[in-house]
């Protein structure tokens, strides 16, 4: 193995879902139900009866889906999800490319005569 061979690796035992497919998880029921049909309910936690749809986790039991949505992380996620996701656009200015280019110029090209 490399120098960087750690640094390849990502870790997804713990990888939960990202921003933009929780917020399409919560404006379509839809989209929520093809995510958890993706997943065998006797390998989840609590038979996958206990699911807090704003951090895409599955508990246990419902007395630890309710601690959980009192605590910290849960309400950091809503604080995130509030915010929205990023826009194109403004990606592109975070990389440091200009996207506004000013107002359009309306016709005021001016013809240039040539001497013969």
């Amino acid at each position: 193995m490399g120098i960087f061979a750690k640094r390849t690796k990502t870790k997804t035992r713990r990888r939960v879902r990202d921003l933009d497919q929780i917020q399409a998880d919560l404006r379509s029921p839809r989209h929520l139900q093809q995510f958890k049909e993706t997943k065998a309910t006797e390998d989840l936690p609590g038979l996958g009866r206990h699911y807090c749809i704003e951090c895409a986790k599955w508990f246990e039991t419902d007395s630890s889906l309710v601690l959980h949505r009192k605590g910290k992380p849960h309400k950091r996620r809503l604080k995130q999800l509030k915010e929205g996701a990023y826009t194109h656009e403004e990606a592109m200015a975070a990389a440091g490319y200009r996207i506004d280019n000013g107002p359009e110029r309306a016709n005021n090209t001016q013809d240039v005569e040539m001497e013969s």
